[in-house]
């Protein structure tokens, strides 16, 4: 019931004729105390409570976006032109909470939807708009210490994110980060400036620390290692004023060059290079794992998206209703990453039941995945509501009488 022409999560039991059910969310939709922030409150609390349950040292907050397509919606008139390839639709930024103890995804703590008339937000006092999205982090970073988080913050964030001014800007306000950044950065090593894929060409191979760990990359199955040295920022960063890049002169920043590489033999299948203000409390290991959970992140918007809520097919006619819709999917992804990891006996036979009613078909070593999950719990609501109005046996004899074919002649 999860396809491509079916808008989320639809057939609610108890809720009235398809109709009632539509009527009725425009109207909670429309209300003038639903607004993203309150509905959004519940994700972040049982956020807030799963993460005072865990052990984790840190908080990972990842950061991302993901453009929601609207290109055929020609009724949403508050559609964003975001650039000549035919991207139109509603830019979504997420701030996701990560467990850094094993990389569980918490919950999201703040939506941002990007139209073409401004930024609607999930933030209580709206943010200023920008034109890129690694202008939005600091703002971010500034809001995420009203949340309530009881661990430090870690912010993680991908190349997107590689920019000298705002890591300046990010350690100006004591905020930790941790971004993979491109191997033609120049930096000062040893003394010399130099371009880290030099930087990481002259790591001496005993410096590169086995984690014990197997990662897969593009079908290949390979080992993680990791290696960490010191390097310094010093260069201007690039800014544009009024239309034009100027270079802007900052302090030099000394900042933890982590370097993790997935080895295959003597060959290289993957590496990553991340810089980070994070303490040396934390070893690199620990970072290398963080930066690999962003991935979270992605999965969050796959859930929105193609595997789960198909976002992308919603029609409600403004941007505002979207984002309100947004932070009550959110919920449904919520309730699938808990029951992922409860661990006991009827957890485990709940997974089991959704993956069957969801048709997916899995991997042998895979019982569950959350997209299977998300799919079955909208079969299993359907078939509660079927239950309210008819027996087991009363569908039986319904099916046997109009649709003999589907059963032998003993069944």
């Amino acid at each position: 019931m999860l396809s491509a022409v079916t808008t989320g999560l639809s057939a609610l039991p108890g809720a009235g004729t398809a109709f009632a059910r539509t009527q009725a969310m425009w109207r909670f939709g429309a209300h003038a105390d639903t607004t993203p922030a309150t509905l959004l409150e519940p994700v972040r609390e049982a956020a807030r409570d799963e993460l005072d349950r865990s052990t984790a040292p840190v908080a990972l907050i990842v950061h991302d976006w993901s453009m929601l397509h609207y290109g055929r919606h020609d009724t949403k008139a508050d559609r964003l032109h975001k650039n000549r390839n035919g991207d139109v639709g509603y830019d979504l930024g997420a701030t996701l909470l990560v467990d850094s103890a094993d990389g569980r995804p918490l919950g999201p703590m703040e939506l941002r939807l990007r139209t073409g008339t401004g930024v609607i937000t999930t933030r209580r006092a709206p943010p200023t708009p920008h034109t890129a999205h690694v202008d939005e982090i600091l703002d971010v970073m500034h809001a995420s210490r009203t949340w309530g988080l009881t661990r430090p913050l870690v912010h993680v964030i991908d190349r997107e994110a590689d920019s000298v001014g705002h890591f300046r800007d990010w350690h100006r306000g004591a905020h930790r980060f941790l971004v993979r950044v491109d191997d033609d950065r120049v930096v000062r090593w040893r003394g010399h400036q130099q371009r880290l894929a030099k930087v990481v060409s002259a790591l001496e191979p005993g410096t590169f620390a086995d984690t014990g760990r197997s990662v897969t990359v593009d079908h290949r199955t390979g080992r993680a290692f990791v290696s960490e040295t010191v390097v310094v920022l010093e260069r201007p960063a690039r800014r544009r004023m009024s239309g034009t890049q100027v270079d802007v002169p900052g302090a030099a920043l000394t900042l933890r060059l982590v370097v993790a590489r997935v080895m295959a033999g003597t060959g290289v299948l993957a590496e990553w290079l991340l810089l980070s203000n994070v303490p040396t409390a934390h070893g690199a290991e620990a970072l290398a794992s963080w930066y690999a959970w962003r991935w979270r992140i992605e999965s969050y918007f796959k859930l929105l998206k193609s595997a789960g809520q198909n976002v992308e097919s919603w029609e409600q006619e403004t941007a505002m209703a979207v984002a309100k819709r947004l932070c009550v999917a959110s919920m449904a992804c919520l309730s699938v990453w808990h029951l992922m990891r409860d661990d006991s006996t009827p957890a485990q036979e709940v997974r089991a039941l959704l993956v069957r009613l969801s048709g997916r078909q899995l991997k042998r070593k895979v019982p569950a995945t959350a997209p299977a999950l998300l799919a079955g719990l909208e079969k299993l609501l359907a078939v509660l509501d079927v239950l309210t109005d008819y027996t087991p046996d009363q569908l039986r004899q319904l099916i046997r009488a109009n649709l003999p074919h589907l059963f032998n002649p003993s069944g």
